[in-house]
């Protein structure tokens, strides 16, 4: 009998090794998606391809101690963070080696119909600063961390998320416009 989700989270979080491997292969294709999401919006002009991102970021979740991912939404921003990071490390690497290297911005969208994008005119260290103003929001509120990864990082809609969440739409839009405001003033260096 094939376990669910849910179980396999729960058993993966008790320490089952069986169970974390069977979580990663029934979520392949959602974090393979993911990765693809993650490498398109921040790392153009990267030579990382979406299954090495993809396999590295699960050596860095399988190697953790500790960790506990109580449902879906919490796994995939956690997933989403380590993609994250595992894109800044290699842009770093690259512009080390290349002093300069390309280039990209990032722009968080106003409403559900915006899908956030990099552009390849801006630079990576943008997206270290948006990586750092979001450890600055999720010390003073995971929740709406959490929202910004799945959302857009992880290219989820407000209503996936919602129902992720298990908050209704108009909440997460609510909350997507708060998280939104708060980092433009993290960025800008507002107090």
């Amino acid at each position: 009998m094939a376990l669910g989700i849910r179980e396999l989270i729960d058993d993966a979080d008790a320490g089952s090794a069986s169970a974390s491997e069977q979580l990663f292969a029934a979520l392949y294709d959602e974090l393979h998606r993911l990765a693809g999401v993650q490498l398109a919006r921040n790392g153009p002009g990267l030579s990382l391809g979406t299954t090495t991102l993809l396999h590295e970021a699960y050596l860095a979740l399988a190697g953790r101690e500790g960790v506990h991912f109580p449902d879906r939404a919490r796994f995939m921003a956690y997933a989403s963070r380590a993609m994250r990071g595992l894109i800044i490390d290699h842009a770093r690497r690259s512009r080390a080696q290349k002093r300069g290297g390309g280039a990209f911005e990032i722009t968080l969208g106003a409403g559900e119909g915006d899908v956030p994008a990099a552009d390849a005119t801006a630079d990576h260290p943008e997206l270290e600063r948006l990586s750092e103003a979001l450890d600055e929001l999720a010390a003073v509120d995971p929740a709406l961390a959490q929202l910004v990864d799945l959302h857009f990082f992880c290219g989820f809609s407000l209503a996936e998320v919602a129902a992720m969440r298990d908050v209704s739409p108009r909440t997460a839009q609510r909350d997507w416009n708060k998280a939104r405001l708060i980092l433009h003033d993290v960025l800008r260096g507002a107090p």
